[in-house]
Order: structure tokens, then sequence, then C-alpha cells
């Protein structure tokens, strides 16, 4: 894709790095990611309220905004590591660690809800959890304000791995 800046109107320091037809593209594919989870969740509400959940446990409604923002920022921080310094260093080590943890969440959804696997998807939120980790660790590298939009989701996930285990325990 052509970058929206023309080659005149960048510094020498933006040749080269990732404009933004590229941030669509990645918000595309974060979406994307998020509408294939749907699908394997069709009845996730219902079958979150059928769960014997713990005390600590969000209402339902709660997921799909805070989802919709953490895609986002997952996109925008691999924008931003794209985009680096302007050098090319560590990028693809970074971007094959954002698509593993990227392809690790699209995992979960249909082992916790289609499957009803709660103990695999605890196992799979474990193995998210350290992709995710290794991708904050790259993107500081490549940017440090691409690792720090990564930290919400971090939380977000460590929650969910919380909840995860907790539910299965509740209801094995």
């Amino acid at each position: 894709m052509a970058d929206l800046l023309s080659e005149e109107t960048r510094g020498p320091a933006d040749r080269g790095r990732p404009g933004w037809p590229t941030l669509l593209l990645l918000l595309t594919v974060c979406y994307a990611v998020a509408a294939l989870g749907s699908l394997a969740a069709a009845d996730s509400g219902d079958t979150y309220q059928a769960l014997e959940r713990p005390s600590w446990a969000p209402p339902g409604w709660l997921f799909g905004p805070v989802w919709t923002v953490l895609y986002g920022t997952i996109a925008v921080a691999a924008w931003l590591a794209l985009r680096g310094d302007g050098t090319r260093a560590g990028r693809r080590p970074a971007m094959v660690l954002w698509s593993v943890q990227l392809a690790l969440n699209l995992a979960w959804t249909p082992l916790f809800f289609a499957a009803d696997a709660y103990g695999w998807a605890f196992a799979e939120i474990c193995l998210l959890w350290l992709a995710l980790v290794a991708t904050v660790v790259a993107f500081a590298r490549r940017r440090r304000a691409a690792a720090v939009l990564l930290l919400p989701y971090a939380a977000w996930v460590t929650y969910a791995a919380s909840l995860n285990l907790s539910i299965w325990l509740l209801n094995t």
C-alpha cells in the first residue's frame, strides 16, 4: 500500500516506516480476530450466565466494550513497534510474537465457550500470557510506547486467566 504521506513530506527518519495504511491493516486484522472469536462464542452470554462464577466476576456486558478497546490498542501497539526508531532491527521477531499472541487470543474463545473445555482454555490462556509478555519485551526494544499500550491487555489477560481458573474449579 502506498504511504499517505508523500516521500517529499516525510523526514529521513520516516522513510521506510509503516504509515497510516499499515495501521488500518493492523486494525482490520485485530477486529477480524474479534469477529472470528465472536463466531465461536455465539451463545457466550447465555453460557457465561449459566456458569458458576466467583463473586468478583464481571458482568457479561462488560466484555464487549473492554475487548473493543483492547483490540484497538493491540493494533496501535503493533503499528508503533513496526515504526520503531526507523530501523528494521528486531522488527520481524516482534511481529512474529505479536502474531503468535493474537492467534492464541483467537484460540481461547472456542476452547472456553464452544468446547466447554475450561481446563484446556486455562492452559491456553497461560500460553497466551507468556506470548504476550514476550511481545511486550520485544515491543519495548522497538519503542517503549508500543509496550506500554499492551499493558492494559496484559492486565486483562491476567484477570481473565484468574477468572478462567476459578470458573474451571467451580464448574468441575
